[in-house]
């Protein structure tokens, strides 16, 4: 006669996991539910996500971000920092990104926070998704570590791959980095909205045949803009100086147009007019600089709003230059293949519009590309490699897109490369905008490329079409079944837009498919969702 003696559950719990045996004991059965998850391709939980969970310390040290809990673009940078308490001040700086991983710096958020903290790069302020909060954080950080005492010497060792910045682009590879732009011809533009719309959005071209530059899909094109004339006109009358007075060689005009940022104004303009103004004004003038809001309008103010604010305060213009911020190129998601269409590069780009205190402000790249750029017209530009925003290597794998607005740029370009490969993988887009009439960007295409079968599945969401608003994060919901079917199959899913909230309720959405129709507790649904991040089946590009 046999005994049946069951099997003892494998140890999930890592030896090294910060718990006592009756605690590894507990985690080991509660976490055994999860490996019928590896029909899934998710793996068991590590030591420091059992220990994030139970409310347990995780590893850290100086060389250890301990899992970067800040990195998540949803987050207002107070709760991101607060995160990083604690932390040393290179995982501070870290958390002080906008947590993009946009690229527009030359790096992602955790190489351009290393590159500060080693002191291989000094500029403070590329940061342009953070914005003034992100800059003053990283501006404080910095001083903290010039303060900070010299660390001891480690021993010789190479640094680790994840460490390492990027390798620097020769300078001989022009338009492969934001550095050493290469220059690239405006073929076209054309509007994608229909009458009716409350929106303007161009689908732009332009030539890369003399620039030598090509690009993957997932890539970004970065392009230098130049302000409005009419505000740089503005600026000079408001400041009181002569347009052709000399700075480093240039009339001031010039350097305006091209040279510095009109938008928003800067600190170090508020300190310098707390320099040359005196009584209730240099106290004002003080607050706003340190970040303080003395009259309720800090978030409105451009240069030319300050020096309206200020009237009469006419500093000298060199100073003034020297106090604005340089004028930082722009990244766009690109929406074409190279493979497709050779020799071309396209953008499908929103124009930014909006009135405050009876002025019309214009969004910088947005307005240079609609309104002054002519066809014709060279621009300097470079290619951005994506950070982790890429198609499957295997081309069998299934994709899920879901890009309402103009985050359907990529997986435009994730389209048209599948369709020049003939990938037999199945592609499911979800896309969304205000009005099916006049908000449908590339209908024609869309649907030619389901009538060939490129697009296997086309979902759409219209928020003003009825009483009722629909986004895509609803249609996910209503086709549950069928997308975690596709999920369970290996679909890589792909998210494109706003950072702050249709990204997060795209997310969310995701985690109740899972939970509903994968037969999951809401928790173990989220932790699914995390390791298809973690595999490089959830990616996102988000601004």
């Amino acid at each position: 006669m046999t005994t049946n003696v069951p099997t003892p559950l494998p140890s999930l719990i890592p030896e090294t996991a910060p718990f006592t045996e009756e605690q590894r004991a507990w985690l080991n059965g509660f976490f055994a539910g999860f490996v019928s998850l590896d029909s899934f391709g998710v793996t068991p939980l590590s030591g420091d996500q059992a220990a994030a969970l139970i409310g347990g310390p995780a590893k850290s040290d100086e060389d250890d971000d301990g899992g970067a809990p800040w990195h998540d673009q949803t987050l207002p940078i107070a709760e991101r920092m607060k995160l990083a308490e604690g932390k040393p001040v290179r995982w501070k700086l870290m958390a002080a990104m906008a947590q993009q991983d946009c690229g527009q710096c030359g790096y992602d958020c955790k190489n351009y926070s290393g590159a500060i903290a080693s002191g291989k790069e000094e500029r403070l302020n590329l940061c342009v998704p953070g914005g003034k909060d992100t800059a003053r954080m990283v501006k404080a950080l910095a001083e903290e570590l010039k303060a900070a005492p010299a660390p001891a010497a480690k021993p010789a060792a190479a640094p680790a791959a994840a460490e390492a910045a990027p390798a620097p682009i020769a300078q001989g590879e022009a338009g492969r980095s934001r550095d050493n732009p290469a220059v690239a011809t405006l073929l076209s533009r054309r509007l994608l909205n229909k009458p009716g719309s409350e929106k303007e959005t161009w689908h732009i071209e332009f030539d890369l045949s003399d620039s030598g530059l090509d690009y993957t899909v997932g890539d970004s094109f970065g392009l230098f803009p130049t302000n409005d004339p009419a505000l740089v006109e503005a600026v000079i009358k408001a400041l009181g100086a002569p347009p052709d007075f000399p700075i480093g060689g240039r009339p001031l005009r010039d350097v305006l147009i091209d040279g510095v940022s009109l938008s928003p104004a800067p600190d170090m303009l508020f300190q310098l007019f707390s320099y040359i103004t005196g009584g209730e004004r240099r106290q004002k003038a003080r607050a706003l600089s340190v970040g303080e809001d003395p009259d309720g309008d800090a978030a409105t103010l451009d240069v030319l709003a300050a020096l309206e604010k200020f009237p009469g305060v006419r500093p000298d213009p060199e100073a003034f230059i020297e106090a604005l911020e340089p004028l930082q190129p722009r990244l766009y998601s690109i929406s074409s293949s190279h493979k497709a269409i050779p020799g071309r590069v396209s953008l499908t780009v929103d124009t930014v519009r909006y009135t405050i205190a009876k002025r019309r402000r214009l969004g910088v790249c947005s307005t240079f590309l609609a309104d002054r750029l002519a066809p014709g017209a060279k621009v300097r530009v470079y290619v951005q490699k994506a950070h982790g925003f890429a198609l499957p290597i295997d081309p069998t794998k299934p994709i899920i897109m879901v890009g309402p607005g103009t985050g359907v740029a990529p997986f435009r370009a994730f389209l048209q490369d599948r369709g020049a490969m003939k990938a037999p993988g199945r592609n499911w887009l979800f896309f969304g905008h205000q009005r099916s009439a006049c908000d449908f960007f590339y209908e024609d295409e869309f649907k030619d490329m389901k009538a060939s079968g490129v697009l296997t599945r086309l979902s759409l969401a219209w928020s003003r079409d009825g009483d009722e608003k629909i986004y895509v994060q609803d249609r996910m919901r209503q086709v549950g079944r069928d997308l975690w079917s596709w999920i369970a199959e290996g679909a890589h899913i792909y998210v494109c837009g706003d950072a702050k909230r249709m990204a997060k309720d795209v997310e969310t959405a995701l985690v109740d498919v899972v939970s509903q129709h994968g037969a999951r507790t809401p928790e173990e649904a989220a932790m699914f969702v995390h390791d298809l991040k973690k595999k490089g089946r959830y990616q996102q590009d988000v601004y």
